[in-house]
């Protein structure tokens, strides 16, 4: 049997605005956001936030980045967006 290794996708947002809430405030909204069965690992500063998202069969890297990209669109994540 080959078990075949996990793959991941590591997506950054940063805070653009000083005013907004802080990464610890802002990682309890955002991963509440993101699709339920995504197993994400967060590493979380005052104004930055990794996710450590892995991939199954249903997802690749680019939707990752675009789901992750609109829920920070959300008014709850205002002044909070993933870098070009």
């Amino acid at each position: 049997m080959t078990d075949r290794a996990t793959r991941y996708v590591d997506v950054v947002a940063v805070r653009h605005d000083a005013t907004a809430p802080a990464g610890q405030t802002t990682v309890i909204r955002l991963l509440g956001l993101l699709p339920a069965h995504w197993a994400c690992a967060p590493v979380v500063a005052a104004d930055r936030i990794l996710l450590r998202i892995a991939l199954d069969g249903e997802t690749d890297p680019p939707a990752v980045r675009g789901t992750v990209a609109t829920v920070l669109a959300d008014a709850a994540l205002r002044g909070w967006s993933v870098p070009c």
